[in-house]
């Protein structure tokens, strides 16, 4: 299958441009700015949905966490102001920062981060998180100190706390805040144009009324690739954070703009339906590991932004072994293994696409190459909260193509009822012993153990990992350079 590039025209661009909604100010203000996003949160609450868009909006904007990932992937100090780790890596003594208030007026102290983490944790949450928060005691020593006690051993801890699921929330404004959230955070929303924009604008009650630059933020959501490069060309657009891979090469010759290409931790894969047949038979879906050539994924779908792996970790991870060789491109071995599985061909399978340009073109490689061992794939393209609903949420699907861009997922193979259905005993006793493992060697080994089982179980069709560009203006100054979690620190940017 041909690669297929989008290179606009003058006259394409400007066609596609004047059906965009004016955004004047950010051409003509530098107090305020336009970041284009692929996907639409589907709600403003990151604790309650699994939509990393969510925290592309709020994390470190409206809410806060206790810690903060920086670019480099470091943490540092956020709402707690130090701690302390015990010996044994499972207590872990907090000292907030005073003075610091909810934008409903009510203070933050230990109170507000024992409140938050057992809503987190308790039995009617739906975090996605859930686990670690329900494995914390949380014990409140005065009112700008507080005691969690982790019942497992997890080394990355502190970045655990910096991701949007530990969020700090506020008791009285908790259950609204998907769509009127409440943060302690730097901005606070302005305005929601549903399917369009979303506005942020500078909290005047923030503790550092020096932190943010700029004084409005708005979020434009543009999913098509040909749309995003002509928001950008257009003026209308001044930065779009993880843009579509296909438009990359128009920009990057293009003095006015600067184009960066982030590294990360995220996954892209094939995702498989384990629970249903015969998708529940591990030679069924190591054929359709054996079918797919990464390579050539990764040219059609990532425009060659990407780097193969073999299960469900990247390399640059702690522990990362290389698996690709596990399940290796092979279309004999194919077709040998649906034999043996006793699966007559066609097999009719349906792959759910969500929008994003990676999925709907990779969409494409994948029919065309599981066709050649019979396979037959019918294709629904569907919107994001779709795919949350459906693909996600019933599991009502066969296959589908995701990135899955949190650093320590792994662990959503040790639940039965994740959304791929992967139910593995060894693997869930392995998983239990890597969280209680302090020996820094002896729980990579087990890291490298866990994605060898991923790979020989063929638990997910494991793509490749994604390189993100970002692309903007060239004087669009703060822009992280590379993406240990999905975020936009909004406060560092500035002209």
């Amino acid at each position: 299958m041909l690669k297929r590039r989008t290179v606009l025209t003058a006259s394409a661009a400007t066609a596609v441009a004047s059906a965009l909604p004016p955004f004047a100010f950010a051409q003509n203000r530098k107090d305020a700015m336009v970041l284009g996003m692929t996907l639409e949160p589907t709600g403003l609450d990151p604790t309650v949905a699994a939509a990393v868009s969510i925290s592309e909006v709020t994390l470190y904007n409206i809410y806060e966490t206790l810690t903060k990932i920086n670019a480099d992937g470091s943490v540092t100090p956020l709402l707690a102001e130090s701690w302390d780790i015990s010996p044994d890596l499972k207590t872990y003594t907090f000292r907030l920062r005073k003075g610091v208030k909810f934008q409903n007026g009510e203070p933050f102290n230990a109170q507000t981060v024992k409140f938050a983490f057992e809503r987190a944790g308790s039995e009617k949450s739906v975090n996605k998180d859930k686990r670690t928060f329900a494995n914390i005691g949380v014990q409140v020593i005065d009112e700008h100190t507080v005691v969690l006690l982790n019942k497992e051993i997890d080394p990355d801890f502190p970045f655990v706390l910096g991701q949007a699921t530990s969020i700090i929330v506020e008791p009285k404004s908790a259950d609204t805040n998907a769509t009127k959230p409440v943060g302690t955070g730097p901005y606070k929303l302005d305005s929601y144009n549903k399917g369009a924009s979303l506005t942020l604008s500078k909290w005047d009650g923030f503790r550092n009324p020096q932190q943010a630059k700029l004084n409005r933020i708005t979020f434009r959501f543009i999913s098509d690739p040909a749309a995003q490069a002509a928001s950008l060309l257009a003026g209308d657009v001044d930065a779009f954070p993880r843009a579509a891979t296909r438009i990359v090469a128009q920009f990057k010759a293009n003095p006015q703009f600067q184009t960066i290409l982030a590294g990360s931790r995220g996954k892209t894969i094939l995702a498989i339906n384990n629970a249903k047949k015969p998708l529940d038979d591990v030679r069924v879906r190591r054929a359709i590991l054996a079918a797919l050539d990464r390579k050539a994924i990764i040219e059609g779908a990532a425009d060659g932004f990407g780097t193969p792996i073999g299960s469900h970790y990247v390399p640059g991870a702690p522990g990362y072994v290389d698996t690709t060789g596990v399940n290796p491109f092979d279309i004999e071995k194919a077709k040998k293994l649906m034999a043996e599985a006793g699966v007559k061909t066609p097999l009719e399978l349906t792959m759910t696409l969500p929008p994003p340009p990676y999925a709907r073109q990779g969409g494409e490689m994948v029919v065309a190459q599981l066709a050649k061992i019979g396979i037959v794939v019918k294709v629904q393209n569907v919107e994001w909260a779709q795919w949350l609903s459906g693909t996600y949420g019933t599991k009502n699907y066969d296959l589908s193509i995701i990135s899955h861009v949190e650093p320590f997922d792994i662990g959503n193979y040790a639940k039965s009822d994740y959304y791929w259905g992967y139910s593995s005993k060894p693997f869930v006793a392995l998983f239990d012993k890597i969280k209680t493992t302090g020996n820094a060697t002896e729980r990579a080994k087990l890291l490298g153990d866990a994605q060898k089982m991923l790979a020989a179980d063929a638990a997910n069709g494991f793509l490749y990992q994604p390189q993100f560009p970002t692309i903007a203006k060239k004087n669009v100054k703060g822009l992280w350079k590379e993406l240990p979690i999905f975020a936009n620190d909004l406060s560092a940017l500035s002209w």
